[in-house]
């Protein structure tokens, strides 16, 4: 039986759905994954066959291909591995595929069905609004990040015997809720460090300051602890706050990179880097 899927991959800060078809055309036992995917991607199998076994399910006794398109988009990383499981299960009868059409569904599995969290899950629960999807399943610790999104539920999942009894009926999954604006006002005035925080230094302030209300450059020099890197982390502190637009766009960033604060849902503040000054090339960007 042929059934369809839905994931998304990530590229730059978008995302692009992808549409996983796994089918049964009969034959002997194998499995195949084609659609360009790299090695990640085709190790799922034995994470997946692990888990739906650990589970209690069937191991699926025909030829098994699935089918990641557009297939000329390079698949990479582990976050495929949700959606093709329930493919596969969908796929062999032991799951209804009904309602699959309406969801996004992504997730790194572990050996025991456990999920892992993924990388780019704003810019995911994006585009499925910008495609009417109708919600979209993805680890917990990735929830609230993507309910940022409003007009979409999103459902935190924890292991995918959760995401077998959403679609079967028997779960009780509740969408996560958050208040995008309440979170952003919350967040945006909260500072580890202050620029009130400095004391002396009144040339190099007031340089600063005139910096930060006209939008100029500012180059400091001087020897190893005169302060130039304590005034400069402490320069995003008398900027302009950040706009809402704006925190949702460094957030995707943030996202994409997998550089996103354990328990953050929004970055509200602009962010800082203080890369070394013999930084390569390569590292910098």
């Amino acid at each position: 039986m042929l059934v369809k899927v839905f994931g998304s991959a990530v590229y730059g800060v978008d995302a692009i759905t992808i549409t996983i078809e796994v089918d049964t055309p009969g034959g002997q036992t194998s499995y195949f994954i084609v659609g360009l995917p790299d090695n990640a991607v085709k190790e799922s199998i034995e994470r997946i066959l692990s888990a739906m076994k650990n589970i209690g399910y069937d191991r699926p006794r025909t030829k098994i291909l699935v089918n990641m398109a557009p297939a000329d988009i390079k698949k990479a990383g582990s976050a495929y591995d949700l959606p093709i499981a329930i493919g596969m299960l969908a796929a062999t009868g032991q799951l209804p595929h009904e309602e699959l059409k309406d969801y996004i569904i992504m997730g790194e599995l572990s050996l025991d069905g456990t999920l892992q969290p993924i990388k780019g899950a704003l810019p995911i629960a994006i585009q499925a609004r910008a495609e009417k999807f109708k919600g979209i399943l993805l680890p917990k610790q990735n929830a609230r990040e993507a309910a940022l999104v409003n007009n979409i539920e999103v459902y935190g999942i924890e292991h995918i015997s959760e995401v077998i009894g959403f679609f079967n009926g028997t779960g009780c999954i509740q969408p996560m809720k958050v208040n995008t604006r309440e979170e952003f006002f919350d967040a945006q005035n909260f500072f580890d460090i202050d620029f009130n925080d400095v004391k002396g230094q009144e040339n190099v302030k007031r340089a600063l300051e005139i910096a930060a209300a006209g939008g100029h450059n500012a180059i400091m020099i001087g020897p190893p602890g005169a302060g130039k890197t304590m005034l400069a982390k402490r320069l995003p502190t008398i900027l302009p706050p950040l706009s809402l637009h704006e925190a949702l766009e460094t957030t995707k960033i943030h996202s994409v990179a997998g550089k996103l604060p354990v328990n953050t849902s929004l970055i509200a503040q602009r962010p800082f880097r203080s890369p070394h000054h013999t930084v390569s090339e390569m590292t910098l960007f």
